[in-house]
């Protein structure tokens, strides 16, 4: 069994939707797949248990965090 979420995070602009994507693409690896449709991010990914999509969605979400501080800072 595969479980499967969706997130979408909605930015102010979107080039800051396309920086963030930009920056934490290198790290999605196969484990996250993401797309950027105007404003929003969007991020999908699967797992085979429930802790191990946790720890691949807490992973993500503390790229993004790190990549949203840069681009508040510049």
């Amino acid at each position: 069994m595969k479980i499967h979420c969706e997130l979408s995070i909605e930015y102010e602009t979107a080039k800051k939707a396309n920086t963030v994507f930009r920056s934490t693409k290198v790290d999605n690896f196969d484990f996250v797949k993401s797309e950027v449709s105007g404003k929003t991010l969007k991020a999908s990914m699967e797992n085979a248990s429930i802790s191990a999509l946790i720890h691949t969605l807490d992973d993500y979400l503390a790229c993004v965090s790190i990549a949203e501080d840069v681009v508040d800072k510049s």
